[in-house]
């Protein structure tokens, strides 16, 4: 086992992996932007320092300071969170070469599972279905138009290097196919450094469905019943459920097999989740795979009963996995994403907490990096925390996260939890009818009235 762990991220998720490092008897070393001087992660992490001004391609971002912090802090692991470089296969790959460990897959899978049209391609040949599209990035407009009259409109373009909804346009028709294309070009090229763009066909009133795997560094794959993310705003996650009031046990030990199948076959290790869209006659088909700890994470360690992030570790280290095989799902579980943003508008609210209380008791579990006087800098997510609660059924479990995000005080800065209890209260959420463009339709019908 490791002696130290440097997080190379903040917020949330770097709380909450020294949280599981602490518990595994381990030491914790916090990196930090100028910014984040007075963030929680790096006020209880065992040790800290600053690597760079508030621009993340200079602190975050910043792969040879990383190091050098490491260096410095004598850690022999780097656990990299999501965001940030948790998906760059550059970043394994020079953490081996300086003697580091990287928790999380080695950088060959992270480099196939990164490129989402290869991937496709990869899961194909795994067998597993998948949505009509292109079969290569697109290199220019004619090209696009032609693929597109082939699989037929409505399409959605994607940033082959893609992920969290940049570089994503969807067009119903040819006229405007041009401008959807440029845009989408842009935006991968800002986000990711790679304006590669393929193609897929949109399926209408779909559910997106996700699978969590892991896998040790040699034995067979374990698979997590559903998570059901298609509560969503351009292509964000809000709200996550687990399982899914969609899905029944039959098409569950489906899916869980034919992911189970296709990550032994391209030789996944560690953390990672399978995405799908499932369409109204539960058809599914992959869309891409996440090389990485996924924010809505707790919902499955929730209804498992399990610690995902210790079990990470573990793989890096060489451990084996203290996992069962007979994994059963107990009880429901919920979480609520609450971004400090106006829930109108959804204009960004960062800003100084002047006041802050967040809730408690049985069956609710909150993820956060905020306290009372800290500042959220208006340079990063803006994610404030996450609020989870877990029950016996899903009905109680809507009532008790209602109850948790009417008893949760922000003061300072606006925050979305209005939008949440309109979510939670709406008929159709309540009986579990929705898909992706559910609130497209929600947010339709609240401008109307």
């Amino acid at each position: 086992m490791f002696s130290k762990i440097l997080i190379a991220n903040r917020g949330e998720i770097a709380m909450r992996i020294i949280r599981s490092a602490k518990e595994l008897g381990l030491k914790t070393v916090a990196i930090y932007s100028e910014p984040d001087r007075k963030s929680l992660h790096a006020m209880l992490a065992d040790e800290k320092i600053c690597i760079g001004p508030a621009k993340a391609s200079e602190s975050y971002l910043n792969i040879p300071n990383l190091l050098s912090a490491a260096e410095i802090t004598k850690a022999d692991a780097i656990h990299p969170g999501y965001g940030f470089l948790a998906e760059n296969p550059r970043f394994p790959e020079i953490c081996e070469s300086s003697g580091i460990t990287f928790i999380g897959p080695p950088a060959s899978i992270m480099r196939l599972l990164g490129d989402k049209n290869r991937a496709r391609q990869e899961m194909k040949k795994a067998k597993l279905p998948i949505i009509p599209g292109s079969n290569k990035v697109i290199a220019d407009i004619y090209e696009m138009k032609k693929t597109a009259q082939k699989i037929g409109y409505p399409v959605i373009l994607k940033a082959a290097s893609g992920g969290g909804g940049k570089g994503m346009r969807i067009v119903r028709s040819g006229t405007r196919m041009e401008e959807q294309f440029s845009i989408a070009q842009s935006e991968a090229k800002a986000s990711f450094g790679d304006s590669s763009i393929y193609l897929e066909k949109y399926i209408q009133g779909a559910r997106h469905i996700e699978i969590q795997v892991i896998r040790g560094k040699s034995g067979a794959v374990l698979a997590f019943g559903e998570r059901e993310c298609s509560i969503q705003r351009k292509h964000q996650k809000l709200i996550e459920e687990t399982p899914s009031p969609f899905i029944d046990e039959k098409f569950r030990r489906k899916i869980i097999k034919s992911v189970e199948d296709a990550a032994h076959f391209i030789g996944y290790q560690s953390l990672g989740t399978f995405e799908f869209l499932v369409d109204a006659r539960k058809k599914f088909y992959f869309m891409e795979a996440n090389t990485r700890v996924q924010v809505e994470h707790p919902i499955t360690e929730m209804v498992y009963g399990i610690d995902l992030i210790k079990e990470q570790i573990k793989i890096a280290a060489g451990e084996k996995l203290s996992l069962s095989h007979d994994l059963r799902l107990n009880g429901h579980s919920i979480e609520c994403r609450i971004n400090a943003e106006d829930s109108k508008t959804f204009i960004p609210s960062p800003g100084k907490i002047d006041f802050l209380v967040l809730p408690g008791g049985q069956g609710i579990r909150v993820d956060s990096a905020a306290y009372c006087g800290w500042n959220i800098p208006p340079d990063y997510d803006s994610l404030v925390a996450k609020i989870i609660a877990t029950a016996p059924t899903r009905i109680e479990t809507i009532k008790k996260i209602r109850t948790a995000l009417e008893m949760t005080t922000i003061v300072g800065i606006k925050t979305n939890i209005p939008l949440h209890l309109n979510l939670l209260s709406n008929s159709d959420f309540i009986k579990g009818n929705y898909d992706i463009q559910f609130m497209e339709k929600f947010l339709s019908k609240k401008t109307k009235h």
